[in-house]
């Protein structure tokens, strides 16, 4: 199988993209198993945010490195959190879902969206960059157990469940499973990471 390093920590990314990369002939190792560490996202949007991470795995593994950098946008709050996401959760996710929530109701506006920048890099710098986006509503309460980060709190327009309910049909549609359709392609061609097919975004 070819291999790719996932440049994440985070044991449910990565458990994600093992599924979505193993019918493809694709092992997915992930940088926190191999003790890279991770580098500051000082990028000023998701594109950015996902090439240094995928540059910085790539240049330490040897290996060609995909990494996410996915947010939701919630209306209420302008738009933020955004590409801080993580940052505006940190390690407390109920104090988040709960400003969240408080917010869209003081507005009355649950509308809300995800984004995620997929980035393939190779060890000599080469990337491309995939884009996908899904848009939706907060639910007025977290409401599953599956899922990670934001899940519980979003419900994706034309669905009455969470992602956190949905369990793998979030796979199909979410704004991950939107860029991986993109990268899809180029992976399934079998000279996924010649050259040709890397291009800078």
């Amino acid at each position: 199988m070819n291999t790719l390093v996932i440049a994440t920590h985070n044991p449910g990314k990565l458990a994600e993209f093992s599924r979505l990369l193993a019918p493809l002939g694709y092992e997915s190792l992930s940088a926190g198993a191999l003790g890279l560490p991770e580098p500051a996202e000082t990028g000023r949007d998701f594109a950015s945010n996902a090439r240094l991470k995928a540059q910085a795995a790539a240049r330490a593994s040897g290996l060609c490195a995909l990494a996410d950098d996915s947010g939701l946008g919630v209306a209420a709050l302008n738009g933020q959190p955004g590409i801080y996401s993580s940052r505006y959760a940190g390690d407390d996710y109920p104090g988040a879902f709960a400003k969240i929530i408080a917010a869209a109701r003081a507005k009355e506006n649950w509308a809300a969206w995800f984004t995620c920048a997929l980035c393939l890099a190779r060890p000599d710098g080469a990337t491309a960059t995939y884009i996908g986006e899904a848009d939706g509503r907060i639910a007025p309460e977290p409401r599953g157990e599956a899922g990670f980060g934001y899940d519980p709190l979003f419900i994706p327009n034309g669905y009455e469940r969470s992602y956190a309910e949905m369990g793998a049909q979030k796979e199909a549609i979410s704004h991950r499973a939107r860029a991986f359709a993109q990268l899809r392609a180029v992976l399934a061609s079998g000279a996924g990471l010649a050259s040709p097919l890397i291009s800078n975004f």
